[in-house]
């Protein structure tokens, strides 16, 4: 029990990575990404008696798409992780980090390769349990599936338009009836 006592606490480093697809509102006082940021924080604050820390290093993508992982600040966490700088990577939900479940999937595998845990803020996920996984996976299916459903709409409602009306604000009226 003595020596219970006297355990050395691990330090978790914890990055926290934040994206928005684009770059409106991100001019504000107080934006998504800075939002997304602070619960993160604050849930770093709350297992700090845990070991969590919070690396100060912000990997913040503002104006990029989570279909891809070709963003600047994901590069650099990658770069973070490879290195070994980062214990634990945070996010606000799992979509910020990738609504691709291949990408998803291959950097989960690339953070277990490395001991790198991964957590969403909003959703409770523990990724080091088999139906942790599962709930991730099932999770971002429908994250993909949500913006495929996008991309078609995007597609439908420009061919629907004029031509030249693609852009106006009334060019969708003939789908919204």
């Amino acid at each position: 029990m003595m020596a219970d006592a006297h355990k050395v606490r691990r330090t978790v480093r914890c990055a926290v990575y934040t994206r928005k697809s684009t770059e409106e509102g991100l001019d504000q006082e107080f934006n998504s990404l800075q939002a997304q940021r602070e619960a993160a924080e604050a849930y770093i604050k709350s297992q700090r008696h845990l070991g969590w820390t919070l690396l100060p290093h912000p990997y913040d993508d503002g104006g990029f798409t989570g279909g891809n992982i070709e963003r600047p600040a994901l590069k650099r966490l990658l770069e973070d992780i490879d290195a070994h700088r980062v214990d634990c990577v945070m996010v606000y939900k799992v979509d910020r980090l990738s609504r691709s479940l291949l990408d998803f999937a291959r950097l989960m595998d690339r953070f277990d390769q490395r001991s790198v845990s991964f957590v969403s803020v909003t959703q409770q996920f523990n990724t080091t349990t088999s139906l942790g996984r599962l709930t991730l996976n099932i999770l971002l299916s429908f994250a993909q599936f949500e913006r495929e459903i996008i991309g078609e709409r995007t597609r439908d409602k420009m061919s629907a338009a004029p031509e030249g009306q693609v852009g106006r604000r009334n060019s969708g009226a003939r789908l919204r009836r």
